[in-house]
């Protein structure tokens, strides 16, 4: 897709849509009448296929098949076969990434496995560094390890991060690659450059990437990576993540979870644990069977637009989203005290927008969500990092006449003050 004009009338935008290589690609999901959805950066929507294919799970593999399914269903290799197919939209090979488990928890098994190899090949280097504003459970189980290993944790401001790194003394550098409050996008291959320049491991948490940016692991020299299926994959509510270990890494160490599916071979039930060749010892407990089938329908959905020029369409496409809905905002919410905070260079955007505000972030957002504009919230710390505003863009089914009407009612709420409204101030347990 080439770069597209910036709607300058509702009318512009529903032409932008019809003439849109990919629309077809909406049809793939349930998205309910009326409502504009802004937040599959949080949770993707659902997949047409994915009822039937775990309704078929349900019925069919686990009611009639029950535990003969493991091996006549092909229960057993999902972790690797929805791998394989990520490993494709993230520029890893086949064979190299696995399903299981939390972002959490493989976050928690590479970073000790990364660790235990910079203590292997520079053991005076002792710091992990990261990104102050990154995502915090990232944040938790990193200072949770750095604890446990007798090492520091380092955090810096972006444009901080190739200095610190010159400095020496790293371990393991640990970044998500697009930041989940601001949208900002880390240049990976510059980074993993200077990170191995200054002798340190990198790890990438594509929580934000994967499916909605190119990522390229391999040709960009990550180390290790992990990442959610809850998001621009659409797997579904608390879906498997996956994780990722370059293969020159892979069997160096145990990862720190040693289970009996991380096992080179499960069912001989030895009391020893010897590790599986490969990705495959970043297994640890049984599958999730029902969830990782939900995910492969969603992972199939982003495979959809390989027949339209895969990830770097879906980029070109959210590029133009992004670019319409700030440029919109600009346009016509002046005066109201928002703030762009996502950056307004294309190379340093993922796919999404954030707006902060002073007051009332959270009640504008609740508002919107009132007229079926869903976007979230995401607080600050009332001192470096402010309230946000935060619109996720899924080129899969976003519009670019979603992008004008959100526009127009934030332009509303705004204009007539509705967001003052108690109900629109209460908090709820997710915002």
């Amino acid at each position: 897709m080439t770069a597209l004009p910036l709607p300058t009338t509702r009318d512009a935008a529903l032409a932008l849509d019809a003439a849109d290589p990919l629309r077809g690609l909406r049809d793939q999901f349930e998205i309910p009448p009326g409502l504009i959805y802004l937040d599959g950066n949080s949770l993707g929507v659902l997949p047409r296929a994915t009822a039937a294919r775990v309704q078929q799970v349900v019925q069919d593999e686990w009611g009639r098949g029950l535990i003969g399914s493991w091996n006549q269903a092909g229960w057993m290799a999902l972790p690797q076969r929805v791998g394989d197919k990520i490993a494709r939209l993230v520029g890893a090979g086949a064979g190299q990434l696995v399903c299981a488990d939390s972002t959490s928890v493989n976050l928690f098994k590479v970073l000790a496995a990364a660790l235990a190899i910079a203590a292997a090949d520079a053991p005076a280097a002792r710091a992990i560094v990261s990104e102050r504003s990154n995502f915090p459970t990232d944040l938790y189980i990193a200072e949770a390890l750095a604890r446990e290993r007798g090492c520091t944790l380092e955090l810096a401001e972006a444009d901080e991060l190739p200095a610190r790194l010159a400095r020496g003394g790293v371990a393991v550098l640990m970044l998500t690659h697009v930041n989940y409050r601001t949208g900002r996008m880390h240049d990976m291959a510059a980074l993993s450059q200077a990170a191995h320049a200054a002798g340190a491991l990198v790890i990438w948490d594509l929580a934000h990437s994967a499916g909605a940016v190119p990522v390229d692991l391999l040709r960009d020299g990550a180390d290790f990576s992990v990442g959610c299926g809850y998001k621009y994959l659409n797997g579904g509510p608390g879906a498997p993540a996956f994780v990722w270990a370059h293969p020159r890494h892979a069997d160096r160490f145990w990862q720190p979870l040693a289970g009996w599916m991380g096992h080179a071979a499960p069912f001989e039930f030895n009391p020893g644990y010897r590790p599986a060749v490969g990705i495959s010892r970043y297994l640890c407990g049984t599958p999730a069977v029902l969830a990782m089938s939900a995910l492969e329908c969603g992972v199939d959905s982003v495979l959809a637009a390989e027949a339209f020029g895969g990830m770097a369409a879906l980029r070109a496409k959210s590029l133009a989203l992004t670019d319409s809905f700030a440029g919109l905002v600009a346009a016509r919410c002046g005066g109201h005290g928002l703030r762009l905070v996502s950056p307004q260079a294309a190379a340093q955007r993922g796919s999404q927008v954030c707006l902060a505000r002073d007051e009332g972030a959270y009640a504008i957002v609740q508002a919107l969500i009132a007229r079926g504009v869903v976007g979230d919230f995401r607080a600050g710390d009332g001192a470096a990092l402010p309230d946000i505003l935060r619109f996720g863009f899924t080129p899969l089914y976003t519009r670019f006449v979603d992008a004008w009407d959100a526009v127009e009612h934030l332009r509303q709420v705004l204009a007539s003050g509705e967001w003052h409204e108690p109900r629109f101030n209460q908090r709820h347990a997710v915002t």
